[in-house]
């Protein structure tokens, strides 16, 4: 009787301790987990930076005799300065237009294009666009005291838009300097990434990491790599069609590119601007390239998403604006390698022979 009182207390005391064992681990990933989560998204987006430009790297360290600081640290300023390069024209760009604007409304100089009398005739919107531009070319003053609270709205929106733009400038710098740091140490990197895959998925690890370096760079080349190019090409057009604002127009189109959104939604208006300020011929040959160039993601995106990729290109898609969906940005990487992976492993079981 003792002995059973003995072992029930003994069996008591170890699932105590052990609880108590497993509370504090539990505890301790969690603080852990809490210290680490403001890294999160600067260190993946380091990762996938560093999958992304590995081929350059791996390029790069053949011309420097294989010194591995020395190449890392030349893509590393590289990046660096395609990233802060534009920002820093387009924030002087952004600071004069708006100090020219200020001027002009203060000197009372700046003058609204009156519309042309077609802008009538356009369906649902045209009379109203009509009337309200008519007013605002006639007398400014009125117009914006009449839409005082809609432009203060819309201001607000705006700098708000602007921080985030550059809290993400931020970010991404940061990024790419974690991405240097992994390039550097990039054997040592592929030896962990290998050893994680083996203890996930067994004898299928090399299999699933390449999928995870292909989808990731398909995803770059086919979303942030098509963003860039229309960023370039309808940032130059506006230029050259003498739009107002250019910058600011251009960096619209690769906001609305990011989140999978056609450059032809700024192109329609910037086209409509052209037709009420220009004669039909130029307007209507700058409005062509304009829109051509806006729908240009069409072409751009199956030839660079989908070359190579290991699982078809739809599920990619559907995994990074999915991700993009539930995540933001770094959603639209995570979302189409997660789904990736969930693709293979269902193709696995479902064409795997049974045991008998």
């Amino acid at each position: 009787m003792n002995n059973g009182q003995e072992n029930n207390a003994s069996s008591e005391r170890r699932t105590i301790d052990i609880s108590i064992k497993l509370l504090l681990i539990v505890l301790l990933l969690a603080w852990c987990g809490m210290i680490i989560l403001p890294f999160v998204s600067p260190v993946l987006w380091g990762v996938i930076l560093a999958i992304t430009i590995f081929p350059m790297y791996n390029g790069l360290l053949k011309m420097v005799n294989g010194k591995k600081s020395i190449a890392s640290t030349l893509i590393t300023i590289l990046l660096l300065a395609i990233l802060l390069v534009p920002t820093i024209i387009l924030v002087s760009s952004i600071i004069d237009e708006a100090g020219e604007l200020k001027t002009s409304l203060n000197e009372n100089k700046f003058v609204v294009p009156p519309p042309n009398p077609k802008v009538a005739d356009w369906p649902l919107v045209g009379e109203r666009l009509y009337k309200e531009w008519s007013l605002a070319s006639k007398n400014l003053d009125s117009a914006m005291v009449l839409h005082q609270k809609e432009i203060v709205e819309w201001g607000q929106k705006l700098v708000g838009a602007v921080k985030g733009v550059f809290s993400n400038i931020l970010m991404f710098s940061f990024s790419i300097i974690i991405a240097g740091i992994f390039l550097a140490y990039s054997d040592e990197s592929e030896k962990s990434a290998n050893a994680f895959s083996r203890r996930l998925v067994g004898n299928k690890a090399e299999e699933f990491t390449k999928l995870v370096v292909q989808t990731v760079r398909n995803v770059s080349k086919g979303i942030l790599g098509v963003a860039f190019i229309q960023f370039i090409i309808m940032g130059l057009c506006f230029m050259l069609a003498g739009v107002p604002f250019a910058g600011v127009w251009a960096l619209l189109v690769f906001l609305l590119a990011l989140v999978q959104l056609p450059g032809a939604i700024v192109a329609i208006p910037i086209i409509i601007y052209l037709f009420s300020v220009r004669e039909p011929v130029p307007a209507t040959i700058w409005g062509i390239i304009i829109l051509i160039c806006g729908l240009s993601d069409n072409v751009l995106k199956p030839l660079l998403m989908g070359k190579g990729a290991p699982v078809p290109m739809i599920v990619i898609f559907l995994g990074a604006i999915g991700g993009f969906i539930l995540s933001g940005f770094i959603g639209m990487f995570t979302g189409a390698i997660v789904l990736s992976l969930g693709y293979k492993l269902a193709g696995l079981w479902v064409h795997e022979t049974p045991e008998n």
